[in-house]
């Protein structure tokens, strides 16, 4: 297990930054049309970005004759916003056939978002009041009990490689730049990771995604190769806040992989079918560290032609399995069902393991920053298995509303990823407001029961209760 405390004295290379935000000077046929710009009236960049969340928060009536943007596939099954999307998600490759069409209150004030390479983030402050006195884990990511504190702080600097057209390659990048208490969750060894795995500290930088796109328009009906690090692919949740239902995450999430360093081709078949092969350095590990290794991932997609059902199968960081940092089989399988245009359900499954892995009562330690294992009596090793599923009912009530019902289900057999020989559930209610297109609450009542012994509140209690909540405000 990665330690559920996963800081920064390391200065980033600026290059990258820089040249990007040149680039942004840079004019782009490409415009925005789902979201407030700026005029040429305006007479300064503080006014122009103060004037695109007034037209957010309070904008004219929608033009019923406005075009939709090209796009190629099979018809949007659900709204987004509210939801945090609108097809049903793959990882690892932008939505093939999907336009780029939003533009953000930071881009609107440095140049009218005339352009394809855009800077934008949030930031995501939270609250927590929990029945645990020290920490609530095994949940993420309102760690720290009864507190206030600022889970994400995120700079994104990219460029869409556009794959609506099937006339000529194109090509995108991506960086994030992440800080706050939730850097522990994306932590990968080699990436500025002593500041978890050394120093346990509560708030840490990490360098989450940067990645190169090439789209090939001629494979298939196109094919994305993707180049670099990225979040882990499989699953319904994402590390980053605004790609999730809910504030907190499942117990399934907590535990998987994170993100990944290696290429990925992503090609789409057609409509319904999609296939996805990589080659990365095994899990949560840089490729220069001593735990990489050469593992396989492979996922196809299903999308049925009413968009009610889609179906994606993934195994992960396919490699001999023998225990390392992070170095997790998973076999993972999403489902998600539309009953209609404002209620849907999503639900995961999946099974990892790790072998070999040191018994808690042997003589061998584990890896620096995981646990061992609760192996049978004279073993000094063992397998250590884990599976899980969950499912979130959503309801939309608005086009700026839903609420969801998550239920989530973990058997940690070895005890080795959360530290605890033990069966988890939790039950989640909660609802998810926008304040135009740049503003997210997401409160939420949770409880969590661990079955078979004390593991909340390091380890003195089987029941934990946590009214929590976050506000995701975009730039």
């Amino acid at each position: 297990m990665r330690p559920n405390s996963k800081g920064l004295s390391i200065k980033m290379n600026r290059r990258p930054f820089l040249l990007a935000f040149l680039l942004l000077l840079l004019p782009s046929p490409v415009r925005s049309q789902s979201q407030p710009s700026s005029t040429p009236d305006q007479p300064n960049f503080f006014h122009r970005w103060a004037d695109f969340y007034g037209q957010d928060w309070h904008p004219a009536p929608a033009d019923p004759n406005a075009p939709s943007p090209a796009r190629r596939g099979l018809p949007l099954p659900i709204d987004a916003p509210p939801f945090p999307f609108s097809e049903w998600p793959y990882g690892g490759s932008p939505t093939i056939g999907e336009p780029d069409t939003n533009s953000y209150p930071l881009m609107t004030a440095i140049n009218g978002a005339h352009s394809r390479i855009k800077i934008y983030g949030w930031l995501d402050p939270t609250l927590n009041f929990s029945t645990s006195t020290h920490r609530n884990t095994p949940v993420g990511n309102d760690l720290y009990s009864n507190r206030f504190q600022l889970n994400q702080a995120v700079l994104y600097v990219e460029r869409l490689p556009d794959s609506v057209q099937r006339d000529h390659i194109d090509w995108g990048f991506h960086l994030t730049a992440l800080y706050g208490t939730d850097y522990r969750y994306t932590t990968n060894k080699g990436y500025f990771s002593s500041q978890l795995l050394d120093h346990n500290r509560q708030y840490g930088f990490d360098p989450s995604l940067e990645y190169v796109d090439i789209y090939f328009p001629h494979v298939a009906q196109g094919m994305n190769l993707r180049i670099g690090r990225y979040i882990s692919i499989p699953g319904i949740e994402a590390q980053l806040s605004p790609n999730n239902y809910l504030f907190s995450h499942s117990l399934l999430y907590v535990i998987d992989p994170f993100t990944d360093t290696g290429v990925l081709a992503t090609v789409k078949l057609n409509d319904r079918w999609l296939v996805q092969l990589g080659l990365t350095a095994s899990h949560d590990v840089a490729p220069w560290t001593a735990d990489a290794q050469p593992s396989g991932t492979a996922c196809i997609s299903y999308t049925t032609q009413s968009t009610n059902d889609n179906l994606y199968g993934c195994a992960n960081g396919i490699n001999d399995g023998i225990v390392a940092f992070d170095n997790l089989q998973q076999y993972d399988l999403t489902w998600y069902h539309r009953f209609s245009k404002t209620v849907h359900i999503a639900t995961e499954a999946w099974y990892m393991y790790q072998t070999d892995v040191p018994a808690v009562t042997g003589p061998i330690a584990p890896p620096k920053g995981t646990n061992g294992a609760f192996c049978r009596p004279g073993q000094v090793r063992c397998t250590a298995p884990e599976y899980a599923f969950v499912n979130y009912l959503n309801k939309q009530l608005s086009p700026h509303d839903f609420i969801t019902l998550r239920s989530d289900f973990l058997n940690d057999k070895k005890g080795q990823r959360t530290g605890y020989q033990t069966r988890y559930s939790e039950n989640t209610l909660a609802w998810n407001h926008w304040i135009g297109s740049t503003i997210q609450i997401r409160p939420e009542l949770r409880f969590d029961h661990a079955w078979d012994s004390p593991a909340y509140d390091n380890g003195t209690h089987r029941n934990q209760f946590t009214a929590a909540t976050d506000l995701i405000l975009h730039f």
